[in-house]
């Protein structure tokens, strides 16, 4: 996959090893606020261990068992979106993401998820992609609302996050609600 135009001077393309730098310094812009609910990035504290985290998803990109992508906005890497986890053999996966605050508010994470579920389910065949999220992250539960998951449940205090155990929300979407979604969005329907 290569570079993806989100609209608006924004675009999603493979975050790779040799970013480490960047990665990094975005990471430090908003290392406080992507980590209020998830420890995305946690580890990576200098250019080594950045490039260590990035090497990390080169692996699972190798192994199709993952995959991650940066987000940039005016040439800035501002944020990503990623699948922690990808079988392709039972056409499953999950998807995240991750934004500095800066970044919010305009619609990236939406656009750039929107694209690789496209790319999931119509090149890789993927049946279900499924959203986990902290119940108390509400931008990303209303992400998942936009993209039209189903909120098929919670894992109560199953996430031991910063000394607080947090729900942990399952959203989904299946290929065919997917399909029909995305024709009704084409046609000017909600």
């Amino acid at each position: 996959m290569y570079a993806i135009s989100l609209g608006d001077g924004a675009e999603l393309r493979p975050l790779e090893p040799w970013h480490a730098e960047e990665f990094l310094a975005h990471l430090d812009r908003g290392r406080a606020f992507v980590n209020r609910h998830v420890p995305f990035g946690a580890n990576a504290t200098d250019v080594d261990s950045a490039r260590a985290v990035l090497q990390a998803y080169a692996d699972k990109r190798a192994a199709d068992t993952g995959f991650l992508h940066g987000l940039w906005l005016a040439g800035t890497l501002v944020g990503g979106l990623l699948f922690p986890a990808f079988d392709a053999a039972t056409g499953t996966c999950e998807i995240g993401c991750w934004l500095e605050p800066d970044a919010t508010g305009r619609g990236l994470v939406t656009r750039g998820a929107r694209a690789l579920m496209d790319w999931a389910f119509e090149e890789r065949g993927m049946h279900r992609v499924a959203w986990h999220v902290s119940s108390a992250n509400e931008p990303s539960v209303n992400v998942a609302r936009r993209l039209g998951l189903t909120r098929e449940g919670v894992l109560r205090e199953n996430y031991p996050h910063r000394g607080v155990r947090q729900d942990t929300e399952i959203w989904a979407v299946l290929a065919p609600e997917w399909r029909a979604a995305r024709a009704r969005r084409r046609r000017g329907d909600r």
